[in-house]
């Protein structure tokens, strides 16, 4: 499991010009999964973006967390995080979770971060136009494979 965090003054995700999502101050999460992944990894990472401390303080330092600073979540499914672009030009996706297990996985992400902290979405598997505002700017990739604690 993969998760791109970038920290955001305000963004939004929208589908056939169709607003799907919006936040103010907090984070946009770009979610991908791959073959075999679990409760585990999203339990991981659930916890591992909540205590994130990528938000300033009273001195600028990064210091806070999503939660010290009552922002939200816009969470976007992304599979091209597992693109494999080792040989040719054309990137090779064979690492990212089917999509019928992938959404399953999505869902319950989103409601774990969902009982901490408000989150909007994308709409899985659609086309979509994100609009962000970075602030910082701030990027972050978070992993968790199966082999790592």
């Amino acid at each position: 499991m993969r998760v791109l965090v970038q920290r955001s003054v305000n963004s939004s995700v929208s589908v056939a010009g169709e607003i799907t999502g919006k936040i103010n101050k907090g984070l946009v999460l770009f979610v991908g999964f791959t073959l075999d992944d679990s409760e585990n990894e999203i339990n991981y990472l659930v916890n591992k973006i909540l205590n994130l401390r990528i938000f300033d303080d009273e001195n600028g330092i990064m210091n806070k967390s999503i939660l010290d600073v009552s922002g939200e979540i816009l969470s976007v499914s992304q599979f091209t995080l597992y693109a494999d672009t080792k040989k040719g030009n054309r990137p090779s996706y064979c690492k990212a979770l089917s999509s019928i297990k992938a959404i399953k996985l999505y869902k319950i992400f989103n409601e774990k971060l969902g009982e901490y902290v408000h989150v909007e979405t994308g709409v899985f598997g659609a086309e979509m136009m994100v609009n962000i505002k970075n602030d910082g700017p701030v990027t972050i990739m978070l992993e968790k494979e199966k082999n790592h604690d």
